[in-house]
């Protein structure tokens, strides 16, 4: 009953101060519904159970090669074989190849990626069907009809959940396969694919380079944990087959690469990339729970000195501490409540925002939905914040003198009241310094990359063009590409066309080969250097506006039976020609996986020198390439289309003229150069977003904060400005004072958060690799705003300060 009367009572107190109550209601609601809205996210992605039966017993298995820099080699199917003979801790392998498939029969001819899996792979993976059956035994081998799988978001975006595409008979590429099955929602890993064919769709895995080559590394393995077996067992057991397997064949494991194997939970492997992005959001949003809990308490704080007489009289009258702290958390949790409610209500939308985000790191977000977890996060912060704010002001005491001190009406504040308020501002500072600090190294970072120079010319449109069949002969294929630019550069606005192997940022890591080139004498131990390996017809480098440092370009007499020839990136030549002429040298591919893709290790005549063209990193690096003559090395389906005006009116045309070649042939993701690069940047920019709210959240706060301390000091030394004015001092000096005692708040709160941020940093960055601690710049400038800011918020309590009545004030008492 008591309990109710505290609540009624607070209620009627809280209404009678309806701003203040507004206020915090809406700076808890910031903090909470931040907080509960990342909340919502990490659970869905990291703490959200797999649907894998069993997920618990499911491992993946990783080959490396640090010594050369390869995180992820993948495995061959000979490595495969060797590991499923000598590894009885595993029950079980599934693996899993990453490939791209022209599908036709579903609708428009479009480029799916796929993987191809052996019949073991989804009993592995403990997965099920939705509808249909899913891939098993049955159909391994090379005498199995061809089957495929789609996959849930794939069924129900591309086809709208339609039931009749099971049984329909498409064709991947050139093979034909029944769709026999939708697969459950799931985590899409390692990739996500719209469909999983078995092996017989795919004549690259039915190939003698596939399945005897051990350096033919293109498969993902997995691993289900026999009954008994844990994973340390595993990876024990598997590290010592695979360094059998290195010392069995040395030609296939350089010394130098270092190969290693290693085992991790597939729950492990999925979430890890998301991992770190996700545990900085909710530290920033936990900091911006300080901020608007620090501010809270400013304003409670100073709300219980002006309520000092009440309580003193409440006290003298006999209520004891106990029943008096009970008032003032009945008033937190009806704030806090209120916080709560208006907090859920933001963090919905907050959780679509965030889960798009969170998206570019992890699958696992696209399913992340707002469930009840949103309601006990938010609940939970709530009464955290109530039970601290209840206990921030100090109680009065029984004693009648002080009782009477207080309810004789005037504001004073004692030194620890201040002292309280300026820490609780200080910390509000040095939150927002932290964040600033990190949106500000976002923000430079972004810029840096924007500003960049990438080297090509404006005005270029890429479209996918993937050759429909890898039946065809490359003769067929080269006179097909090589009509098709012919047609193309015909067409109105157009002026120069040219076919390439990959358009830049969007297919990155495409395939690198060691070479070497005559007269190269490398050192004992030492590798063969590695050179990305492009396939451009003869015009692309001036389409894509890159200068010819030497040389010539490639031309018509560039022929399949001709001489072989080659132009090298300004890199190669500077590495392997140091103070020479390059020109007419010759060049050698080395790396044995050049047979697995029919490209020959004869020599090859450079000749010409192309400006290194980075089309890989947003930051251009020297990049070492070699570039073939499509009618020699035909690996192309790029076409880059150098417009005289706007390049997107050019789409129609372009796939009117492909479609008439090829009535089958896909024509897909036509975009311009800078629109791929910007596309590329949106995570960055993305990321400067997100956080830049956070800090910009935390940083109104704060302001809000520190004039609201100022403020409420500067109303309760109004005696002390007029006794200070009325023995001589000036206006002009009492808003100086004030003005520093804000700053001096900026900057206490500024160095407490550069201390606390470096020593977070430094204990996050022992866990988490990624976490990096920003640079003068974004550091300058985040001081350099908040003792702004600090001094913005001072303005108006310094001039209240400098406009004090001497009369009045020293009437006040």
């Amino acid at each position: 009953m008591s309990l109710m009367t505290d609540f009624k009572f607070a209620l009627r107190s809280l209404t009678r101060a309806s701003g203040l109550a507004l206020t915090v209601i809406v700076t808890l609601a910031l903090g909470i519904g931040a907080n509960a809205a990342i909340f919502s996210v990490v659970r869905g992605v990291l703490l959200r159970p797999l649907v894998n039966r069993d997920a618990d017993r499911l491992i993946y298995i990783r080959q490396s090669a640090p010594g050369v820099g390869v995180p992820n080699t993948n495995f061959s199917v000979p490595e495969i074989k060797d590991l499923q003979a000598g590894v009885k801790s595993l029950s079980a392998f599934g693996d899993f190849s990453t490939i791209e498939f022209t599908m036709i029969g579903l609708g428009e001819p479009r480029t799916v990626r796929a993987g191809v899996v052996g019949g073991s792979y989804f009993d592995v993976m403990g997965l099920r069907p939705v509808m249909g059956r899913l891939l098993g035994p049955r159909d391994d081998g090379r005498n199995a009809e061809g089957a495929a799988v789609l996959t849930y978001r794939f069924w129900t975006s591309a086809f709208k959940s339609d039931p009749g595409v099971i049984g329909k008979v498409i064709r991947l590429s050139d093979r034909p396969a029944t769709v026999v099955g939708v697969l459950e929602p799931s985590v899409p890993y390692p990739q996500e694919t719209e469909i999983i064919a078995n092996v017989v769709t795919s004549p690259h895995h039915l190939d003698a380079t596939m399945v005897e080559g051990r350096v033919h590394r293109m498969t993902e393995l997995f691993g289900r944990l026999a009954p008994g077996a844990n994973l340390d067992t595993a990876l024990a057991e598997l590290r010592t087959v695979h360094s059998a397997m290195v010392k069995a064949h040395p030609e296939a494991y350089q010394a130098q690469a270092d190969y290693r194997i290693e085992a991790r939970s597939l729950r492990d492997q999925i979430i890890s990339p998301a991992k770190t992005i996700l545990l900085i959001l909710l530290a920033a949003s936990g900091l911006v729970f300080i901020v608007a809990c620090s501010n809270v308490a400013n304003l409670i704080l100073a709300r219980s000195v002006r309520r000092q007489g009440e309580l003193a009289v409440r006290a003298a009258l006999g209520a004891s501490t106990g029943a008096l702290r009970r008032t003032l958390l009945a008033e937190s949790l009806l704030l806090c409540g209120a916080g709560a409610v208006l907090a859920v209500a933001i963090a919905r939308p907050m959780v679509a925002v965030l889960a798009r985000y969170a998206a570019r790191f992890s699958v696992r977000a696209n399913d992340v939905t707002v469930d009840a977890s949103l309601l006990w996060v938010g609940a939970g912060l709530a009464i955290a914040a109530a039970v601290l704010l209840a206990y921030v002001p100090k109680l009065p005491s029984a004693d009648g003198a002080n009782g009477a001190s207080l309810a004789s009406g005037g504001v004073r504040i004692t030194s620890g009241t201040n002292r309280r308020l300026q820490v609780f501002a200080v910390t509000q500072i040095a939150a927002s310094f932290v964040l600033v600090a990190g949106a500000g190294m976002l923000v430079t970072t972004l810029f840096a990359l924007q500003r960049q120079q990438t080297g090509f010319t404006g005005n270029v449109l890429a479209v996918n063009v993937p050759v429909v069949s890898y039946t065809r002969k490359p003769e067929e294929v080269s006179r097909f590409y090589k009509e098709a630019i012919r047609r193309i550069s015909e067409l109105p606005g157009v002026e120069r066309v040219a076919l390439g192997t990959v358009v830049p940022w969007r297919d990155p890591g495409f395939f690198a080969a060691q070479f070497t080139v005559e007269g190269y004498r490398k050192a004992n131990g030492e590798e063969d250097p590695r050179a990305r390996f492009r396939t451009v017809s003869p015009g692309f480098f001036d389409a894509l506006g890159v200068r010819l440092v030497a040389g010539r370009d490639f031309n018509e007499g560039d022929r399949a039976d001709g001489d072989k020839v080659v132009i090298i990136s300004e890199s190669v030549a500077r590495r392997m020609f140091p103070g020479l002429d390059a020109v007419n040298r010759h060049f050698m591919w080395t790396d044995p996986v050049t047979k697995f893709i029919g490209v020959s290790t004869g020599p090859r005549r450079i000749v010409g020198i192309a400006a290194d063209m980075d089309d890989e990193n947003l930051v251009p690096e020297p990049a070492m390439t070699v570039y073939h003559p499509m009618s020699q090395e035909m690996n192309g389906g790029r076409l880059f289309i150098h417009a005289k005006l706007d390049p997107y009116a050019l789409v129609p045309s372009v796939t009117k003229v492909i479609r008439e070649l090829a009535s089958d042939q896909p024509v897909e993701r036509a975009a311009t150069l800078a629109d791929i690069r910007a596309e590329v940047l949106a995570p960055n920019r993305v990321n400067t977003l997100v956080f830049g709210g956070f800090a910009g959240v935390a940083l109104l706060i704060a302001v809000v904060g520190v004039a609201g301390v100022l403020a409420f000091s500067v109303s309760a030394r109004t005696r002390e400005f007029g006794i200070r004015l009325a023995i001589g001092s000036t206006p002009r000096h009492l808003l100086a004072r004030v003005l520093r005692e804000g700053a001096t708040i900026g900057v206490i709160g500024i160095v407490s958060g550069a201390i606390g941020g470096l020593l977070l940093a430094r204990i996050a960055g022992s866990v988490v690799t990624e976490v990096q601690i920003p640079g003068v710049v974004p550091i300058v400038g985040a001081a350099a705003v908040l003792v702004v800011a600090a001094i913005v918020a001072s303005l108006t309590p310094a001039a209240r300060a400098s406009r004090v009545d001497v009369v009045r004030a020293l009437r006040a008492e």
